[in-house]
């Protein structure tokens, strides 16, 4: 079977436009009839169309085109993952934007090119993992800078009656039934536990009647 070629595009919305990556990947050979074309986010590889050219169209010493290397993803993570999967699969992968990748080498010369798309993906890694680092650091920047400022962090707390504790008290001496508390208070189950277990012990002393309370 020969060899043959096939482009991606994606824009991220159905009101952006896809011809500037359709003009390129035709221009370039790939016929319009081998584009496969997705309306989805970048922020992961999960798009019906880019999945299908994958699973069930290319294979081993096929050539997938795209115009830009974020047509894969966003997620540089993701980039590094999909690269060498499709290198795995024996699939060229050529971006438009980065033309060392275009480069096409006779077969005693084919360790060129794998030289290229391992630096590539080790590159991609790198900066995947520097952005990982970076955003880390700011999120604890962010979270200490927050804590001098006496910021509390997750949803606010929802005010309790007054009486919270005479109703879950009245619940341990069995006068009330634990639904009938949640619904009193207007509290769900677990804030009820929650409250509940804060509650101090019951007092063990002996009554007149010679019964412990």
């Amino acid at each position: 079977m020969d060899n043959r070629i096939y482009g991606y595009a994606r824009v991220s919305t159905n009101g952006q436009n896809e011809d500037r990556q359709l003009e390129a990947l035709t221009k370039f050979g790939v016929p319009e009839q081998n584009i496969i074309i997705d309306k989805a986010s970048g922020n992961d590889t999960e798009r019906e169309g880019y999945q299908y050219l994958k699973r069930q169209i290319l294979r081993k010493g096929d050539t997938l085109v795209i115009k830009e290397l974020d047509r894969l993803s966003r997620n540089k993570v993701d980039i590094k993952r999909e690269l060498e999967q499709f290198k795995e699969m024996g699939v060229r992968v050529k971006i438009l934007d980065i033309p060392t990748t275009l480069t096409d080498f006779p077969p005693e010369q084919a360790w060129v090119l794998e030289m290229i798309n391992a630096i590539l993906i080790e590159v991609l890694g790198a900066i995947a993992e520097n952005e990982r680092n970076k955003i880390r650091a700011r999120q604890r920047e962010g979270i200490e800078a927050a804590k001098k400022k006496n910021v509390r962090f997750g949803r606010p707390s929802k005010p309790l009656p007054d009486n919270w504790r005479e109703v879950l008290a009245e619940v341990r001496c069995g006068k009330k039934k634990p639904v009938e508390a949640m619904r009193e208070l207007g509290i769900s189950r677990s804030c009820y536990y929650r409250l509940y277990n804060k509650l101090p012990p019951i007092s063990r002393e002996v009554t007149t009647d010679g019964k412990k309370r």
